[in-house]
């Protein structure tokens, strides 16, 4: 019988994978953040809260390079990547998974995921496999057009895609959007998964605050594009500030 893989053991803190130091980003006039800092060390799960508007996406998005007016200092894994574009960072080790399900359509499930190893030149068959034993509806769906899945089945194909490249950190932006309840769990019980079992480092933005903090290690809460709080993601939850402005009072 096949044993299960045995979850990595999380490194201790150290130095942080991800530092994000006095980070200002803008749309054109209309500034977004305003001096954020925020750390993600190595194995760890950290999610951003806040209500809408708050310039939670606005900083993954920065951390991916996709805005080009940001001030301050990003660094991963030792080595500023404010001036690096998408591919660059990609190449550095870091994965997003945007907002709505960003599949190919017109493509297949298997297709998907080779078009996210666009960067090797290895065999990427056992990670393909890998993936497959994440999740077994793609394996089961793997030549159908990705189109045609539902939503929760497109999010696996994002997810999968992002992992094809063994990335250090993985962004994900709204991962349960839009999904049922059971399926809002599933996810994120993969999530959880990935970082226990494959060492990947994870930042996470959600607005289903509750299920994230409760499955974070740490957590930040953003407001105005301004660092609010910031705690373990399980003391977040209890605590009676967070309770009331964004876990509805309960």
């Amino acid at each position: 019988m096949k044993q299960s893989p045995k979850p990595l053991k999380k490194q201790g803190k150290g130095k942080p994978i991800l530092e994000i130091k006095n980070l200002e980003a803008a749309y054109g006039k209309l500034e977004i953040l305003h001096g954020v800092n925020m750390k993600v060390y190595p194995g760890e799960i950290v999610s951003i809260i806040g209500p809408n508007g708050a310039g939670k996406s606005t900083a993954l998005k920065s951390v991916f390079g996709l805005l080009k007016q940001r001030k301050g200092e990003i660094i991963f894994d030792g080595k500023s990547i404010m001036k690096l574009r998408p591919e660059q960072i990609v190449r550095e080790g870091i994965t997003f998974v945007p907002q709505g399900r960003s599949v190919f359509p017109s493509l297949t499930v298997l297709e998907n995921l080779r078009l996210g190893a666009y960067i090797r030149t290895d065999d990427i068959a056992p990670d393909i496999e890998a993936v497959f034993q994440k999740f077994p509806r793609l394996r089961e769906r793997q030549d159908q057009k990705a189109g045609l899945l539902s939503g929760g089945e497109q999010q696996m194909v994002s997810i999968g895609r992002a992992l094809m490249v063994k990335p250090k950190l993985l962004l994900l932006d709204e991962p349960s959007l839009g999904l049922s309840p059971k399926m809002k769990q599933l996810i994120f019980e993969k999530i959880v998964e990935i970082n226990k079992m494959d060492g990947v480092s994870v930042l996470v933005v959600e607005q289903n605050a509750r299920l994230s903090l409760k499955l974070s290690d740490r957590a930040y809460v953003l407001e105005l594009g301004r660092n609010k709080l910031e705690g373990k993601g399980k003391d977040l939850l209890h605590d009676e500030k967070v309770k009331h402005l964004y876990l509805g009072g309960v």
